[in-house]
């Protein structure tokens, strides 16, 4: 009996790509959510550059029991990561019931590009305390959403 993993590996394609027979299994929405992942995976570091040039590094590595406040700007990236991290949360698995289900169309496409471009502006809008543009994005990101859970929904 030949292995489905060892003919993969022989014609050079994903096990994945060869099982479903598919050329590519990396969606428009997959790619976006990779992305956004990676990005929100990021966002910490401003707030630790800052906290380490603030507190010191053993303040910073441990629990001080007077630590020293950031900087207003460092405390909104915090108050972001958290946003885009609760947002993944709702995003990631919608993106992977759509990749399963085998949906992607334009409505998916578009809520996962907008998506990703909501999440980078809401960052720094809210880094930069820019109001409206902050709440604007963020509404655009929970409505991508929104649209990808129906587009899973309505097929």
């Amino acid at each position: 009996m030949i292995n489905a993993t060892a003919i993969a590996i022989a014609v050079n394609k994903p096990i994945c790509a060869f099982i479903l027979n598919v050329e590519n299994v990396m969606t428009t929405e997959l790619m976006s959510l990779t992305l956004v992942a990676l990005f929100t995976s990021l966002m910490w570091l401003p707030y630790m550059v800052n906290v380490v040039g603030v507190r010191g590094v053993a303040d910073a590595l441990g629990y001080p029991s007077n630590p020293i406040d950031v900087a207003l700007w460092a405390s909104r990236v915090d108050r972001a990561h958290r946003k885009a991290v609760e947002n993944l949360a709702i995003f990631a698995p919608l993106a992977l019931i759509a990749h399963v289900a085998g949906i992607s169309n334009e409505t998916t496409v578009m809520a996962g590009v907008v998506y990703s471009f909501a999440r980078v502006v809401h960052f720094f809008t809210l880094v930069l305390a820019v109001p409206v543009i902050k709440s604007l994005s963020f509404m655009v990101g929970s409505a991508c959403q929104i649209v990808l859970a129906f587009a899973i929904l309505m097929v």
